[in-house]
């Protein structure tokens, strides 16, 4: 791809992010400050919980939640077979057995009618994934998860500012989790954030991203102990959040309503302007549903295989349209292939959504005339793969 290419993705990040970040430089407090309280406080508020910890990325939260959450060897966490690999791999970090639901057709998001027949006594949690930020079925799994007392982890991290049925994503599980890698709604750089109304739950996964320090108050008089910076009453990681990015993330929530409606703007051009492509399936969401759009990612009919998308993905780059393959399905990844046992086959839909998706370009200030060379270019490569095949 040349240097005048539409690229896959790209933060949109201005004067106010450098404006904050300058102000956390000057005041000397790089770590451990109060813009990260201030940014938790403006993540839990938007996702209707009563706390947010900040943490280093949204695998990082993950993995805290896996271990405050003691689930480890022998024990079985249920999740989705479409997603990025981020949101199975913490599962694995504290030896766990991952165990996939396939997919509804629709949503892309676990099928809810296929989730109880997973769990098992094993089972210790339910990792739920919106795809794409789709927020569809999170009621479902929600209901689920309190039938059989088992607790509900919401990987959000595609869904900042999603909801179903009026509800906020972040707020469906016991806990949820939000990244903010620069292809996401807002951006750190790298960041994640921990959401919650437990309490407990809060305070152990605060300890556990500082090295296991436990969380006493500031001042001495509210009952801090000497020394207790050094004290590490649990194993624990270094996965706290800086000052630096905590100062981005509260710029971008100042302007997290603009920001949403201009990819609520870019979302619609391209459903408009797709429409009547016939090869294409859209993505759908539900009326019930409102959706903050992480990517826009379309799919071939199922007419096509994958060798025919792979070819049209690689004639949008060849031709300066930056386009990916969203996503694999990790069941098939190598290191589940061969520590679990998957094989083709086993989840289906998943595997015949993943063989056909393909991610357009994707970022706020997309212009409709952009957008209008993105779906040319795409309807020529198609049309040019159909001829190809006789």
């Amino acid at each position: 791809m040349g240097p005048d290419a539409i690229p896959l993705s790209k933060p949109d990040v201005g004067p106010l992010e450098m404006e904050m970040v300058r102000e956390v430089i000057q005041s000397g407090r790089l770590a451990i400050g109060p813009m990260t309280e201030r940014f938790e406080k403006l993540i839990a508020s938007r996702a209707g919980c009563s706390h947010g910890v900040a943490v280093s990325s949204g695998t990082g939260g993950l993995h805290l939640l896996m271990q405050a959450m003691e689930i480890g060897i022998g024990d079985e966490v249920i999740t989705t077979p479409l997603s990025f690999v981020a949101s199975s791999n913490p599962i694995v970090y504290v030896g766990a057995r991952p165990v996939f639901v396939d997919v509804c057709p629709k949503t892309l998001n676990m099928d809810p009618d296929k989730l109880e027949a997973a769990i098992s006594p094993r089972t210790k949690a339910i990792v739920a994934v919106e795809a794409f930020g789709n927020p569809a079925h999170m009621d479902a799994y929600a209901q689920i998860a309190a039938k059989y007392e088992i607790p509900l982890i919401e990987d959000c991290c595609e869904a900042l500012g999603s909801s179903h049925k009026g509800r906020p994503c972040g707020s469906f599980g016991r806990a949820g989790v939000f990244g903010f890698y620069p292809n996401k709604q807002i951006t750190t750089g790298e960041g994640g954030m921990i959401v919650t109304d437990d309490t407990h739950l809060a305070q152990i996964c605060m300890s556990l991203r500082n090295q296991g320090r436990d969380t006493f108050p500031d001042s001495a008089s509210e009952g801090q102990r000497l020394g207790s910076w050094l004290q590490h009453p649990r194993i624990g990681f270094n996965y706290r959040m800086d000052e630096l990015s905590a100062a981005m993330g509260c710029a971008q929530m100042r302007r997290f309503d603009e920001m949403m409606e201009r990819r609520e703007s870019v979302a619609r051009m391209y459903i408009e302007r797709l429409s009547g492509t016939e090869a294409l399936v859209l993505p759908t969401i539900e009326p019930e549903s409102l959706m903050t759009w992480f990517v826009f990612v379309v799919r071939l009919t199922t007419d096509f295989t994958i060798d025919d998308r792979d070819r049209i993905v690689e004639g949008l780059r060849m031709h300066d349209v930056g386009s990916a393959t969203y996503f694999p399905c990790i069941h098939l990844q190598p290191p589940y292939r061969d520590r679990f046992g998957f094989q083709p086959g086993d989840f289906p839909i998943a595997e015949s959504v993943s063989n056909r998706t393909i991610a357009l370009p994707f970022f706020n200030d997309l212009t409709e005339r952009e957008i209008d060379l993105i779906c040319q270019t795409l309807e020529v490569m198609i049309t040019r793969q159909n001829l190809s095949r006789g």
